[in-house]
């Protein structure tokens, strides 16, 4: 009777064990929802060493979901195609962030800008990393949810449809998408590339901080970490492209704001670079709210600082100027700092567009 109860013992604890493990080995969920008010085709990349979560693109009709589960260590990245049309015989393409298979596979290609990103790290150091990155670009809104887990497990993601207020420069297509100022301009200080291949040299531009305003907890340049990067531990994750929220529907039905905008030069105490956008964040709360950033800050002028530094009224007639400045054109005529200034730019043109 002792062998068998001993038998018994160590088979519960094995069986146990090998519970924990898998429960440990493949402990988050993703999954993905389509909003949207036509079909996506989900891309999804693995960073080297990582294991296959059994696909690399797939269909995902409007109002359909698909899960997939992922094992503690995985990384990598996913991305909505749109405009898909794929033959049979591979040279089928998509309209926006097409990985150039020419199937619904993309068997290990990554994303052709510009495409919005979900990023993740699972469990380095018992957390799980996450975001959601406009540094390709952008393509369609996206919004990174957490079920369970504990820690910050805040929403993240861009709610704002950008492509009805993108700058005519930053255009992709017929409007599809919008590039971000590296792949429009290939200019090393917005690609954040050679003497600006670091924090301390690339700082945020016109355009990335456009990007920042309506989308405040979304990456808008390379080294935009700060406020962009969330933590979780034990978590699953829903990923929803097109997300029905407030700020769609409001942007519809808003009224053109002011074209008077406040703004204040850097230096002073109390700068924020995120201006008005930090007010709609939640931070650590785990709820994702729709304040002015993400509703493109509508009929209310932006102050931006609370410091020392010189203050001006600048009229802001329409963002044409904005591409000369990104060409290099002189700001002398600009006593404000343009990054900052120019941060209010973006919901105007969005105002406008959304009636």
């Amino acid at each position: 009777m002792d062998l068998i109860n001993c038998f018994c013992y160590n088979f519960t604890l094995k069986l146990a064990f090998l519970l924990l493990i898998s429960e440990g080995a493949w402990g988050t969920t993703f999954t993905f929802v389509n909003k949207c008010e036509y079909t996506v085709w989900p891309g999804v990349l693995a960073n080297a060493g990582s294991p296959s979560l059994g696909t690399t693109g797939f269909e995902l009709p409007t109002d359909s979901s698909r899960s997939f589960q992922a094992p503690t260590g995985w990384s990598g990245r996913f991305w909505a195609r749109t405009g898909c049309d794929f033959n049979g015989s591979g040279g089928g393409y998509c309209t926006t962030a097409d990985c150039g298979s020419g199937t619904e596979e993309c068997g290990g290609a990554g994303a052709e800008p510009p495409a919005t990103l979900a990023e993740f790290t699972l469990g380095t150091g018992g957390q799980d990393f996450y975001d959601v990155s406009l540094v390709d670009g952008y393509n369609l809104p996206m919004l990174v949810e957490v079920s369970g887990g504990s820690g910050q497990c805040a929403t993240t993601g861009c709610v704002v449809d950008l492509n009805r207020a993108c700058p005519a420069e930053l255009k992709f297509g017929n409007g599809d998408a919008c590039k971000s100022a590296c792949d429009a301009f290939r200019s090393p200080e917005y690609c954040c590339s050679g003497a600006y291949g670091s924090p301390s040299t690339c700082k945020p531009t016109v355009y990335s901080q456009m990007f920042k305003s309506a989308c405040p907890r979304s990456y808008s340049y390379a080294y935009d970490d700060a406020t962009s990067t969330f933590t979780c531990s034990g978590a699953d994750y829903t990923i929803t492209f097109c997300p029905s929220t407030p700020s769609q529907k409001s942007s519809r039905d808003a009224t053109p704001a002011s074209t008077t905008t406040t703004a204040t030069t850097p230096g002073g105490a109390g700068f924020d670079p995120m201006g008005s956008s930090s007010s709609s964040m939640s931070s650590g709360s785990g709820e994702m709210t729709y304040g002015s950033a993400s509703e493109a800050g509508f009929g209310s002028d932006i102050v931006a600082g609370s410091g020392s530094g010189t203050t001006t009224t600048a009229v802001l007639t329409d963002g044409s100027w904005l591409a000369g400045l990104a060409m290099g054109g002189s700001i002398s005529s600009q006593p404000v700092m343009s990054v900052v200034a120019v941060s209010s730019i973006f919901p105007l043109i969005f105002s406008i567009h959304a009636l």
